[in-house]
């Protein structure tokens, strides 16, 4: 009986309204244990005949199972499996343990919301997951990760979590509906259900009193009361039945029992298979049978349908699994591990939990398990498995061994913390030097991606020290990877030379060993402001790896840091999109994140401001997918710079969003960007010359400092600190001279023509910065000096040559999208006594960031179906895009999209 909770069926129907007219989404229903939830859902259920329903739930014993709930939500579409693409077919079947093979977790992912929005091209889908909080990590991962990406399809996915339990379901970002307690005439109802009398008001309010309304206690006490206590003919007892909380009423029905009974019960209650037949062989060799199972069948507690077995509600599970010794928990484990053996990962957790002290055979159970769950991309239950193998494994290197694989596993899937607290045990037992190695190289991936960048780098440090003597060529990579920290300003108490480690490679070695230590000495260059070493170590590399692009997930990245160590903006740009197209084919989802957001560093600093808006757009659900919410915070700060640069008043609430995502979670390496970045936009968005100097000056890093040197300097002179923007200058000067790079040589010679005043000396600096503008991609910066140099031509009266270059100012501010700066030049075009024109910006720019990324796929020929692939959306998203680009863009094919001369 659903009484009381129409707010909470209307937001359901209308979550199913959209599903139908192909707006899907999903819902999380939260409440405390019996206020309603399953029947919330079976009422939903019933309320959709004309959908596909798909339903699945978490089980507390089976949330070491890697997607073992997801498994039985697609079982009834797995005919649709054949369909999807190859990659994403492999990745689905070998996660649902119907292939053998190495499994990728985001493809995986993927492939399931293809498989959901392709059932519901036939009719919509309705996919109903109950209590998620005890979902397994792999099937509550997958299931957020389709629920976040429901746009065009007609599917709506439905959670029931509990509040205050041990486990939590982490939706936060997903719409919600919270299940308070009953009061008034909704309590009355569920109350009188048990009292054909009726119940007296104030026996009502008692009760709801008592029960904090939950309908749960309600109905479980309408049942233990008598009617005359209900009409309140006679007092209520002074200690109500359910004073213990609501598991008692069902822990008093189970203590009622026979021994028999009880023993059957457990066993159901310690089950996480639902089939009868496990659960009566099992309880068989418990000597409980037939007469047990219709004993507890007529209390209540379990009922039989078919083949399947089912307790009446989640908390008889706990209270009676809780309520049992661990001498009778564990007899009921080492039963259903006896009748599993075709079930190898469910029988290995039952002898795990039938074990208190070391057993091989049970650790060989678990590390099967682990391998398994390993190769499904089911990286949690891996974690699991070998940090229960690794306590069944006494101590020593076997232990040590297998705790590194847990954590390895746990930071896999997105478990820092827990991650880090398995290397830090398995350092106590990990003595072999290359396992104590690849370890220490763990540890300090942990660290600088989520905590401190030199704890990290001095685990990097220590890790090369240990390699060198066992693994000549991991200890080269980790040199590298630690000069590479180094440049970023990582450092270590230890002494540490990188190239002692790393001595240099013989002539005939191969380029991709020749280029690690050419990127090796530019690191190292580069970390003590030798630009033009570092330059010209880094351009051996370059040469090197040019002809033959390298498919290295250590080399390939640090090619890109080194472009943007020496503003190398026309490589970094090609090296990024590189990376972007290798990852999207490959699904590689972290790797589409990282090539998207260190790639919009140099968009922005080109004046690529739309591209740039894209990539940090789609970066945010793809790094929100990683389950590092921290990672968020980089392409946040991105599009609240990019806002501010165009003067839109969106920057404002980015920037309130960056700082609340790093007051809550850590970041770690890209949290020196965030800052800087945010610092950036707030030194736009200051009003007066000292307060965005304040914000300005505080900017440490030195990449975005020459980013954004013009603002500094500028904004220096114009807050009376001449003497700040000539030391700034002569960082810049030293790093141009070193590397040649024309980006820095423009920005000097503008500071130079500031700082010059208003003489004919001004006026040379600044053609000098506009001639190193014509060798540089950084078109905002030369529509800067245009600006500039435009009012200081006005000012000198010489305003028909002036004209030139304020003309020039505003067609680039107009194509930039930079709405203040080109009001600027209208307004200076204007008193120099010329009419200003403004430009027509394309009708491309009115597309979204999503419209842009597809437009831009499908002009490369790709289908919807590919184009989905790889931007992690389904195909019906993908459709519902390309439509609203063929409106805005006026054609009416992919033909007369690809023929379009515009820019995306």
């Amino acid at each position: 009986m659903l009484t009381g909770r129409d707010a909470e069926r209307a937001a359901i129907a209308a979550l199913l309204g959209a599903a139908r007219g192909g707006t899907g989404g999903a819902l999380v229903v939260r409440g405390v244990a019996g206020s309603g939830k399953s029947t919330l859902l079976a009422d939903a259920l019933a309320a959709a005949p004309d959908t596909t329903v798909l339903r699945t739930c978490g089980v507390e014993s089976e949330s070491p199972l890697a997607f073992a709930a997801l498994q039985r939500l697609l079982w009834p579409l797995r005919s649709r499996v054949d369909a999807l693409p190859s990659p994403q077919q492999a990745a689905l079947r070998a996660a649902l343990g119907e292939a053998e093979g190495e499994g990728d977790r985001f493809l995986a992912f993927l492939g399931t919301l293809s498989l959901l929005s392709d059932a519901a091209e036939q009719r919509p889908v309705l996919a109903v997951v109950d209590d998620a909080h005890w979902l397994d990590d792999a099937s509550a991962a997958a299931l957020l990760f389709a629920a976040r990406r429901l746009q065009a399809e007609r599917v709506a996915l439905l959670f029931a979590a509990r509040d205050a339990d041990a486990r939590t379901f982490d939706a936060d970002d997903l719409p919600t509906v919270e299940l308070g307690g009953l009061t008034g005439e909704a309590a009355g109802a569920v109350l009188a259900a048990h009292a054909p009398a009726g119940v007296d008001p104030a026996v009502r309010d008692q009760l709801v009193a008592a029960t904090g309304g939950n309908p749960l206690a309600l109905r479980e006490l309408s049942g233990a009361l008598t009617g005359d206590q209900l009409a309140g003919r006679t007092p209520l007892p002074a200690r109500l039945p359910l004073t213990g909380g609501v598991e008692r009423a069902f822990l008093d029905r189970h203590r009622r029992l026979t021994g028999p009974a009880q023993r059957l019960l457990l066993v159901a209650a310690t089950d996480d298979t639902g089939r009868l037949a496990v659960v009566l062989d099992a309880a068989g060799r418990l000597d409980a049978g037939d007469e047990a199972l219709d004993e507890i069948e007529r209390t209540g507690l379990l009922r039989v349908d078919g083949d399947a077995v089912a307790l009446h509600h989640p908390l008889v599970r706990s209270a009676v699994y809780r309520a049992a010794s661990s001498t009778q928990r564990r007899a009921a484990h080492r039963a259903l591990a006896d009748v599993l053996g075709g079930d190898p990962d469910r029988r290995a957790w039952h002898l795990a939990a039938a074990v208190d002290r070391p057993d091989d055979e049970v650790v060989a159970a678990l590390d099967a398990v682990a391998e398994r769950a390993a190769a499904r991309g089911g990286h949690e239950a891996a974690a699991a498995a070998w940090a229960r193998a690794a306590e069944l494994s006494g101590s020593g290197e076997a232990r040590g061994r297998r705790l590194y694989l847990a954590a390895s596993s746990a930071w896999l899937g997105a478990q820092p913390s827990r991650a880090a607290a398995l290397a830090t045990a398995a350092a106590a037992d990990v003595a072999e030097p290359l396992l104590r190695a690849r370890l220490l190289t763990l540890q300090g991936t942990i660290e600088w991606n989520t905590r401190s960048l030199d704890d990290g780098y001095d685990h990097v440090v220590h890790a090369a020290q240990v390699a060198a003597g066992v693994d000549v060529a991991l200890a080269r990579q980790l040199a590298m990877l630690a000069a590479s920290l180094a440049a970023f300003g990582a450092r270590s108490p230890r002494q540490f030379d990188p190239a002692a480690l790393a001595p240099p490679p013989a002539p005939d070695a191969l380029p991709r060993v020749r280029a690690a230590s050419a990127l090796l000495h530019g690191f190292r260059a580069a970390a003590r402001q030798d630009w033009g070493t570092a330059a010209d170590r880094f351009r051996d590399a370059f040469a090197l790896t040019d002809a033959d692009p390298l498919d290295d997930h250590v080399l390939q990245p640090n090619l890109g840091v080194a472009a943007m160590l020496v503003d190398d903006d026309e490589r970094g740009l090609r090296l990024h999109a590189e990376q972007l197209t290798a990852a999207r084919r490959a699904g590689a989802l972290s790797m589409v994140e990282h090539a998207l957001t260190r790639g919009a560093q140099f968009q922005i600093a080109t004046g690529a401001w739309t591209q740039a808006a894209g990539a940090a757009a789609e970066a945010l659900p793809l790094t929100a997918g990683t389950g590092h919410p921290g990672l968020t915070a980089l392409p946040t700060a991105q599009l609240a710079v990019l806002a501010a640069l165009r003067g839109d008043d969106a920057a404002d609430r980015h920037l309130a969003e960056a700082a609340a995502i790093r007051e809550a979670h850590p970041i770690g390496l890209s949290d020196l960007v965030v800052v800087d970045l945010v610092r950036w936009a707030r030194g736009l968005r200051a009003g007066q010359p000292a307060s965005a100097l304040h914000h300005l000056e505080q900017i440490s890093s030195p990449g975005l400092r020459r980013t954004a040197a013009i603002d500094r300097l500028e904004t220096a002179v114009r807050a009376g600190r001449p003497d700040l923007a000539r030391a700034w200058l002569d960082e810049l000067d030293a790093f141009a001279t070193g590397t040649g790079a024309p980006s820095a040589r423009a920005a000097v010679e503008h500071g130079r023509a500031l700082l010059a005043g208003d003489g004919a000396a001004a006026e040379e600096h600044f053609r000098r910065a506009l001639a190193a503008h014509g060798r540089s991609l950084r078109l905002p910066d030369r529509a800067r000096t245009h600006l500039a140099l435009g009012e200081h031509l006005r000012r000198a009266r010489r305003r028909v040559d002036a004209r030139e270059h304020l003309r020039a100012a505003l067609a680039l501010f107009d194509d930039l999208g930079a709405a203040p700066w080109a009001e600027r030049a209208a307004q200076e075009l204007r008193a120099s006594g010329e009419t200003a024109r403004r430009r027509d910006v394309s009708t491309a720019t009115e597309l979204t960031p999503q419209e842009r990324q597809v437009a831009a796929l499908v002009r490369q020929g790709l289908s919807n179906r590919d184009a989905a692939a790889r931007l992690f959306v389904s195909p019906r998203t993908v459709d519902f895009h390309l439509r609203n680009v063929f409106g805005k863009l006026a054609v009416t094919s992919r033909a007369e999209l690809t023929a379009l001369p515009i820019d995306l």
